[in-house]
């Protein structure tokens, strides 16, 4: 009994644990870095994406540093595309099970120059932004607690469905 006791809270932990993919890295020009999440249908995806100004005195970016961002499905047409860039965001609902792709591309630039990229992408529960919802709408701490708990259930129970079905 102990052992099932176990397989149900490492499987809790594992369902609650965050969806966020966070990173900060380099990219060189014309050099593309792709970056996957595995997303079930149904769910929500958002993500934001900037390059980090090497200026530290606020100067605007030079020309060199612009990006080119592709957000593609497991198959078909991509969610997100945008040329040129310094900074962007996405969010869509998966409408298939499979893994999502994002890929960023520095621009051809000579001489080479190096980007950091600041990459944030959240999938699920943790794509809402729940202070957000609550300052807009005034609600009290108890009902904002209640609407991110019973988000988090819906989630888990979406996560069941879909991992019984593999």
């Amino acid at each position: 009994m102990d052992l099932r006791r176990s397989s149900i809270l490492l499987l809790i932990i594992a369902l609650l644990s965050p969806r966020t993919l966070s990173m900060r890295y380099e990219l060189k020009s014309s050099k593309t870095k792709c970056i996957g999440e595995e997303i079930h249908e149904n769910a929500m995806s958002i993500g934001k994406y900037f390059i980090v100004n090497p200026n530290e005195d606020h100067h605007p970016l030079p020309d060199s540093h612009k990006i080119i961002v592709k957000v593609m499905p497991p198959q078909g047409k991509n969610l997100h595309e945008a040329d040129n860039v310094e900074a962007g965001q996405f969010s869509f609902t998966a409408y298939e099970n499979g893994s999502y792709v994002a890929c960023i591309t520095a621009i051809d630039y000579k001489p080479e120059t190096t980007l950091t990229i600041d990459f944030d992408w959240k999938t699920g529960v943790h794509s809402k932004e729940w202070t957000n919802v609550a300052k807009k709408s005034q609600v009290d701490m108890m009902e904002y607690q209640v609407k991110t708990l019973m988000d988090t259930v819906i989630s888990i129970h979406e996560e069941m469905y879909y991992l019984r079905e593999r």
